[in-house]
């Protein structure tokens, strides 16, 4: 949601905007129905990392801190309020994962 600022002059770029990241990116990951984690988690990931790669080097250890998480066990993506299917061997970028992404999933 985009926020507005009190005075009309207020002109600065954001601090997150994709220029900033190079090859990288930040994707949100959030576990939806989980009671641990109350809000998306934010990694900064390479445009050009595999789908398996980036879960299993950033999206495992992540959600493997509530003891009900098993590797393999996300049933249902979401992109972007989309239903997803992600292919191990795809990266990123071809999947359509973009700067400040949501991904959502459940178990």
């Amino acid at each position: 949601m985009p926020v507005r600022a009190i005075t009309e002059d207020y002109d600065f770029p954001s601090r997150s905007r994709a220029e900033l990241y190079g090859d990288d990116q930040l994707v949100h990951v959030l576990w939806r129905g989980n009671m641990m984690f109350c809000s998306a988690a934010c990694f900064r990931a390479p445009k050009a990392m595999t789908w398996g790669d980036f879960l299993t080097q950033m999206v495992d250890p992540w959600a493997s801190s509530d003891p009900d998480y098993l590797p393999g066990s996300p049933r249902k993506w979401v992109l972007d309020g989309r239903e997803f299917t992600p292919e191990a061997d795809r990266t990123l970028a071809e999947l359509g994962v973009g700067h400040k992404s949501l991904l959502e999933f459940e178990v």
